[in-house]
Order: structure tokens, then C-alpha cells, then sequence
């Protein structure tokens, strides 16, 4: 078996192993072996085959971490839009307890619900229409719009 058919394999192996765990890393470890493969097919020897998959593949994760790095981190899958089509939507609380929390109605359903304070907000919540931002549970938790 040749040394190019080893780099393959290998890559191979990498992408299915990332495709189990879901990582980042391994998919561009997989790039780094690609590269090794066509070094192979190039005709340098094992130790620059070697070098060529330590440095791709390093640079590959290196490059990735970068970009990822400026974005920022999405929220969590309760207070995600793009996941639960709740959030954002307006309820109607008719009045609130002294603890902060109410029964509100909801797409047919009593739900509990809890208001989310601004920072440096000791107010005590109104009668009246609140947007919601997160849900935790079976617990909506309800903001001023």
C-alpha cells in the first residue's frame, strides 16, 4: 500500500470520526492528511509528507479558531428565535404577583410566567403587554417591550 493511500484513509477516517462527534477540529486535521495524500502523490519523502500534514492541518485549526472567533456566540436554544418560535411573541398579563410572576394566557394554555429585570430596574412589573425572551421549561420569562 502506498504512503498516498495511507494519507487517504486516514483523512478518510478523520471526516467520519468528526461526522460522529460534530467537532471542528478533526475536519480540519482531515484537510492537514489531504494535503499529506497529494504530497504523497507528488513524490516527497515521509518526513516532508509528515511536515506538510503537522502544518496544513495546524493551520487549517488555527485559521478556523480565528474566524470563529470574531462572531458571537449564539444563544442558548431557550432564548433562540431561530429555535423557538415563542420568543418574541407579545402576552397580555392581566396582574402580577409580589414575588413577580403571573398566569398568563397562551396559545390556549395557562402558562407560568416571570419578569426578566434591566439591570439596575427594581420596579415592580405592570399590568400589560410583555414580549417573551426565554422559556425555561413550562416557565415563560416575560420582558417590557
Amino acid at each position: 500500500m502506498t504512503h498516498s493511500t495511507l494519507w487517504w484513509l486516514l483523512a478518510g477516517m478523520a471526516i467520519a470520526a468528526e461526522l460522529a462527534s460534530g467537532t471542528f477540529y478533526l475536519l480540519m486535521l482531515a484537510v492537514g492528511l489531504a494535503a499529506a495524500a497529494v504530497a504523497a502523490h507528488a513524490g516527497l519523502d515521509l518526513n516532508l509528507q509528515l511536515a506538510v500534514a503537522g502544518v496544513v492541518g495546524a493551520g487549517a485549526v488555527l485559521i478556523g479558531r480565528k474566524m470563529r472567533q470574531g462572531r458571537p456566540a449564539p444563544p442558548q436554544a431557550s432564548a433562540n428565535a431561530d429555535v423557538n418560535m415563542d420568543i418574541g411573541q407579545i402576552v397580555h398579563v392581566d396582574n402580577w404577583q409580589a414575588d413577580g410572576r403571573a398566569i398568563v394566557k397562551y396559545r390556549g394554555a395557562a402558562w407560568n410566567a416571570s419578569y426578566v429585570h434591566d439591570p439596575g430596574d427594581s420596579d415592580a412589573p405592570t399590568p400589560g403587554s410583555y414580549r417573551i425572551v426565554q422559556i425555561l421549561g413550562s416557565e415563560l420569562q416575560l420582558h417590557k417591550p
